[in-house]
């Protein structure tokens, strides 16, 4: 017990002056890639202030991973220099059984992380966005065009050249009608649809129906028409960002992009990435013990440079798979998953090496 209490002893302060330093570096180098921009339109000190304090959860998330893992590799790193762990190992204490507080501690902070990131970090980084956005004056408009949309099960199919939010209006637009066979019933093509509320109302409007095998024009079926009611949001131009909404709102944004028969790919590996970047702590550990003990001198900047020579690794290989994954290379969880899987493996290599 009193090992578990000196390692933790060792292991928090430089972990939290760690997390501080690299959360400082992250909101310095967002200021500094924005300074020339919050210039040119004059942004008072108390914006630009208050989009770096609703970004300081986002650093910690980036930052926890980065510091857990030079807090681990520089205090294994400096009791090997000290030779204080050939004591240890000298009195039959592995190095997995003494680094096991460790492992604890980054399975709990993984967890700890999710539910940081999940009820903290996406609204204060949403926060950040739109006032960074409303500073910025960068309006965003939610108009569409070139729209195709699949509604109640593929059984309607809305084309339109165009969707004005303001006026809630389709423009020059055809709607394909299919029975529970997913054969084809009607076609309705439109010179516009305007919103009442409940459906869409056709001005213009044509029906043609197929019947024993041909098409004809036809009346109008209004009733019909009355299950035209796809909600005017679905037509809006995507804006929104999965990395700045919870797993829920997330998992039911994802529902409606599939019930559209939208693309779903990036929004469903940004969405398992939620839970699998988490475990990112857990494996920064493995790989920190994994490292240690590489060098007796220098100790200090050889942890840094492998620390983060280890983390933007994995960064590269999780941009790389998530790339992928928005192009249907690869599938949306592979992409997620793939780059934690990775480097549990090689931590686990490098466990096989380390010096005991």
């Amino acid at each position: 017990m009193k090992l578990v209490f000196y390692l933790y002893r060792r292991f928090f302060g430089i972990f939290i002056g760690a997390l501080a330093f690299f959360c400082l570096i992250l909101n310095i180098a967002d200021l500094l890639m924005n300074l020339w921009k919050y210039i040119s339109v004059s942004a008072s000190l108390s914006d630009v202030g208050k989009i770096a304090c609703f970004y300081v959860p986002k650093t910690v998330s980036y930052s926890v991973p980065i510091a857990v893992l030079f807090a681990t590799a520089y205090t294994l790193s400096d009791l090997y220099a000290k030779n204080e762990l050939t004591a240890i190992f000298a009195c039959g204490v592995s190095l997995l059984r003494f680094t096991m507080p460790l492992l604890v501690f980054s399975i709990l902070m993984s967890v700890a992380l999710f539910f940081f990131e999940d009820r903290l970090v996406v609204s204060t980084y949403a926060k950040k966005q739109s006032l960074q956005k409303i500073v910025l004056k960068q309006e965003e408009t939610k108009n569409n065009d070139k729209i195709v949309i699949m509604s109640d099960a593929g059984k309607i199919i809305y084309k339109a050249d165009f969707y004005d939010d303001e006026l809630r209006r389709l423009s020059d637009v055809y709607i394909v009608v299919r029975n529970d066979n997913k054969e084809l019933d009607s076609i309705f093509r439109a010179d516009f649809a305007e919103w009442n509320g409940s459906f869409w109302e056709l001005s213009g409007a044509s029906q043609y129906k197929m019947t024993d095998g041909e098409i004809s024009l036809v009346s109008i079926d209004k009733e019909l028409e009355k299950s035209f009611s796809e909600i005017p949001e679905t037509f809006r131009k995507n804006t929104i960002s999965v990395d700045e909404v919870t797993t829920e709102e997330a998992r039911e944004y994802i529902e409606h992009l599939l019930k559209a028969g939208l693309p779903a790919s990036e929004a469903q590996s940004i969405y398992y990435k939620k839970y699998s970047f988490p475990f990112v702590v857990f494996i920064v550990v493995f790989v920190a013990i994994g490292l240690s003990g590489k060098t007796q001198k220098n100790v200090l900047l050889v942890s840094l440079g492998l620390s983060i020579s280890a983390v933007v690794l994995f960064y590269v290989v999780q941009m790389v798979t998530m790339l992928m994954a928005k192009f249907g290379a690869i599938p949306p969880m592979t992409g997620a998953w793939f780059p934690v899987i990775l480097f549990i493996i090689i931590s686990i290599i490098l466990l096989q090496f380390a010096r005991t």
